[in-house]
């Protein structure tokens, strides 16, 4: 939107309306000592088209590397360009909240197609109406468990995301609720030999992500039987959900006692920018019997009188709904916008779409930990299968891209994280093993 200034006109009449002479009598209450009673040493406006041309020289600058190999929470996939034109419809970028099903119709048919590709991808019985981000979905989680099982001792493993486990403290550290670490292996890994030692009766649940903050995939259903056997919860968190398309999901398995209970993430990875580092949408799936429980809201599906389809806020728990005390989340907001980007992402790229794009993340990825392997000094940690993120430990001091894991994990000295894509091309692949390998 251009700014448009107000004529002298107009500012006549608006000190006429509020019961003033002048813009004078609008400061008088300000000491005059305190008042500057010169003109600012500013260069001269500048027309509209020197404006632009100078915000364009200005832009310039700030073109990016677009081989860049860093994810860690936030990555960079391909967004179709169908995503912008649909969001940008009016119907849907000024719309807050449906409160009223008769004039939110669309709105509310977005968030229910995004529940129902959430529930499939995670083989989970019910999603809500997303959360705020993956962060703060964890904490809801945590929550979460201890109302269904009425403990407070959590198992957490080190390899979830640091910045996600530095959010559940804050929300857990006056609740009396006490979280214990899970160390990892060798291989990148929950140590599920900790695990078992660690676990009893008193642990609320075991949380997990997978892939993991080393980009490591986790023995989720493994895990999940392990919790259950002493009666706790196994929740998973995803940073990463374009892997759904291609991992067989925590919730899904041919025995119950091998799923989990909770699953919640990020879904950045469905069409929505990096953006230097948000907004961002969580979800969080569950099992039909912890419904009353789930944070957030659900948009439901039924029929009117006359028979004609129609979607309805069918469970809100938030605060804003119920007695606060009442309620299991005070977050007031849905990520409704965000959710859409996701949903359309989905629906244009489909099943078969999704898993083509997985496979590019995992060659590609395998293609880069073979070549430094093979054409560097450098040492690529942890052996386990990983989906899209890998931590390379440098043979010297020199510049290295990636994320610096020293200030998360200080036992691993100069490792880095590093992150490929389906969007960094084998020519990008190549020139960043040359400069590691000069």
């Amino acid at each position: 939107m251009r700014y448009i200034p107000n004529s002298q006109a107009d500012r006549q009449r608006m000190l006429a309306e509020i019961g003033v002479d002048s813009m004078e009598q609008l400061f008088s209450g300000i000491p005059e000592k305190l008042r500057l009673r010169r003109f600012l040493d500013l260069p001269r406006a500048l027309s509209e088209p020197e404006l632009l041309e100078y915000f364009r020289k200005r832009a310039s600058k700030n073109e990016i590397d677009p081989a860049l190999f860093i994810g860690a929470g936030i990555y960079r996939h391909y967004i179709p360009i169908i995503i912008d034109a649909l969001i940008s419809r009016s119907e849907f970028y000024t719309a807050y909240t449906p409160y009223q099903a008769e004039i939110a119709q669309g709105t509310l048919q977005a968030i229910f197609e995004f529940q129902t590709y959430i529930a499939q991808l995670t083989g989970m019985d019910v999603a809500n109406a997303s959360l705020y981000d993956g962060s703060t979905g964890l904490a809801e989680a945590v929550l979460m468990g201890q109302r269904i099982t009425r403990k407070h001792k959590f198992l957490v493993a080190r390899t979830v995301h640091p910045e996600y486990l530095a959010v559940v403290d804050t929300y857990v550290k006056n609740l009396g609720i006490q979280v214990e670490f899970i160390d990892y292996t060798a291989d990148g890994r929950l140590d599920l030999e900790q695990l078992e030692r660690k676990l009893d009766t008193n642990t609320a649940a075991v949380v997990v992500q997978s892939p993991n903050f080393f980009g490591t995939i986790e023995r989720t259903h493994v895990i999940a039987e392990i919790a259950h056997k002493r009666a706790a919860l196994s929740i998973t968190n995803i940073c990463e959900a374009i892997s759904l398309g291609i991992l067989k999901p925590a919730g899904e398995d041919h025995s119950e006692a091998r799923t989990a209970d909770i699953i919640v993430g990020e879904v950045q990875s469905f069409g929505v920018p990096p953006s230097f580092g948000g907004p961002h949408v969580g979800f969080l799936a569950t099992r039909d019997k912890y419904v009353r429980q789930m944070p957030g809201r659900l948009v439901g599906m039924g029929k009117d009188f006359s028979g004609r389809r129609g979607f309805v806020l069918t469970l809100s728990t938030r605060e804003q709904h119920i007695r606060r005390e009442k309620a299991t989340s005070n977050i007031c907001t849905n990520q409704s916008l965000c959710a859409l980007m996701a949903t359309i992402y989905l629906a244009t790229v489909g099943p078969k779409g999704l898993r083509e794009i997985c496979e590019h993340n995992v060659l590609k990825t395998e293609y880069a930990v073979t070549q430094i392997r093979q054409r560097t000094k450098h040492r690529v940690l942890f052996a386990a299968p990983r989906f899209n993120e890998f931590v390379v430990q440098p043979a010297d001091s020199r510049q290295f891209p990636g994320l610096p894991l020293s200030r998360f994990y200080p036992e691993l000295g100069n490792a880095r994280l590093l992150c490929v894509t389906e969007i960094n091309s084998r020519e990008q692949i190549d020139a960043m093993v040359r400069s590691l390998a000069s």
